[in-house]
């Protein structure tokens, strides 16, 4: 089957571009066994949950919400349209969203200039809180921004209680500066980490020319 697939995870490596370019949360690195030593190697990594790909459950914002392990697997595996908004700085506003493909029980995958960057961009194009109402409305599955965050400094992260309280997924730091606009299958699994906020994801898009789930 000539299926194309796109890898949409950032590479994590110290280094790397982390949110507002805090030092804690950047990821280390550190080699507690070698071959010269041990005859083996191994690695141990220390990493922030919100670092890189990751997927964010509602205790991110909201005292005693979900974690990311209450969630059922196939929650994280659905049909997806990537959004062209490369044309748009600063805010994406329900304007923006008016009128584009965007299907209720879909995840909707925001592609900007963010794709393009490879490191922090402190004026990162980001969701409004009028926005996220907007697909809260339309009944997204979920949202993917490639921005290292979905909001920007905005009050009391107004963007991410309003996709919480509907239990709308965030996936926050995807790469889609090769995926062409469409529809596609996702598969985002998040590192099975219980009791917490947010974990790690390796997150995959199928063409859709399968059909759709």
């Amino acid at each position: 089957m000539n299926l194309k697939i796109y890898d949409i995870s950032m590479p994590v490596y110290p280094g790397m571009a982390v949110y507002k370019n805090k030092p804690e949360k950047q990821p280390v690195f550190t080699v507690t066994a070698d071959h010269a030593t041990h005859n083996l190697r191994e690695t141990r990594v220390t990493l922030d949950l919100h670092t890189g790909t990751h997927i964010d459950a509602p205790l991110h914002m909201v005292e005693g919400g979900a974690t990311v392990d209450a969630f059922r697997v196939d929650q994280f595996i659905g049909p997806c349209h990537v959004l062209d908004l490369t044309n748009v700085s600063g805010a994406i506003t329900k304007t923006h969203l008016t009128g584009q493909e965007i299907k209720p029980g879909w995840y909707v995958l925001f592609k900007t200039l963010n794709s393009f960057a490879d490191a922090w961009q402190p004026e990162f194009t980001y969701l409004s809180g009028e926005a996220a109402a907007h697909l809260a409305e339309l009944g997204v599955a979920g949202v993917g921004t490639d921005g290292l965050g979905i909001e920007r400094d905005q009050p009391d992260h107004e963007t991410h209680k309003i996709l919480f309280a509907r239990e709308i997924m965030i996936i926050e730091g995807l790469r889609l500066g090769e995926v062409p606009a469409g529809d596609y299958l996702m598969i985002a699994l998040p590192l099975k980490i219980t009791g917490v906020e947010a974990a790690p994801a390796r997150i995959i898009l199928l063409e859709q020319g399968f059909g759709v789930m």
